[in-house]
């Protein structure tokens, strides 16, 4: 696997998108934003396994049942991946140890929200390019 730095995942549950409220402390890039989950790689890690991981930690769900819609190298140093867990899957969130919060919003209440603007451009691309099309309703 070539190196890169991280993943990152837009994660669908019934047509509705997971995101995470980072945590407000400023030492952190964009603190106190929303984003979506993901995070650095450890290790030899995959992508997959740097995303899963990462899900696991920040709010305790796992990729089982996850249909991948979209995953692509941005930029050298990062990965992208679009997700769909089965419908229900929001009740086995548990928010870690990062964050503030957690909600589960439509793509539209996410690009109004104070995003990290470098995820929303990913996800809007996909969705522009037919993506939204692929989200399970």
């Amino acid at each position: 696997m070539d190196a890169f730095d991280g993943a990152k995942g837009a994660i669908f549950i019934g047509g509705r998108l997971l995101v995470l409220l980072r945590d407000a402390k400023p030492w952190i890039s964009a603190p106190n934003l929303w984003d979506l989950p993901g995070g650095g790689r450890e290790g030899a890690e995959t992508p997959k396994q740097t995303l899963a991981r990462e899900l696991r930690e920040e709010l305790g769900l796992t990729l089982d049942g996850a249909r991948r819609l979209f995953a692509e190298r941005h930029g050298g140093a990062f990965w992208f991946f679009v997700l769909a867990l089965p419908e229900g899957a929001e009740r086995r969130v548990r928010l870690g140890d990062e964050g503030q919060g957690w909600a589960l919003v439509t793509p539209g209440v996410y690009f109004a929200m104070r995003h990290v603007p470098r995820q929303a451009a990913r996800l809007q691309a996909w969705l522009a390019a037919g993506g939204i099309h692929q989200i399970p309703a």
